[in-house]
């Protein structure tokens, strides 16, 4: 059942920013869904609406760029609480550093596998 509902909650998720893409013409690009994604997710987060997602989906909250957001949030509010303002700032990029280093490291292996025609 957890499947289930990771991938109901992932899907619509990303429906939701596929439609904003396709329904927006050129006003709004690809980059601007992708930081909106992030915001969205940062911003529900900050007010407590993201939590109860992603303890109902799992993945399918945290995988998206809105489930990023949610982890630069919560990462910033802790170290707020931890350290002050400095926290604010380092707070959020300890949280995600090992999502960071993670998808540095798989894509530099996979360049190195698949290399690009052209």
């Amino acid at each position: 059942m957890i499947f289930l509902k990771a991938f109901l909650v992932g899907g619509l998720i990303c429906v939701a920013a596929q439609l904003l893409m396709d329904l927006t013409s050129y006003k709004v690009t690809p980059a601007h869904v992708l930081v909106g994604l992030v915001t969205v997710g940062a911003v529900l987060s900050a007010v407590g609406l993201y939590q109860p997602l992603v303890d109902f989906a799992g993945a399918g909250a945290t995988v998206p760029l809105t489930g990023f957001g949610h982890i630069l949030a919560q990462g910033a509010i802790q170290g707020a609480t931890k350290d002050g303002l400095l926290g604010v700032f380092a707070g959020g990029v300890a949280a995600a550093a090992a999502g960071i280093t993670a998808a540095v490291i798989f894509g530099y292996f996979t360049a190195l596998v698949f290399r690009p025609k052209g």
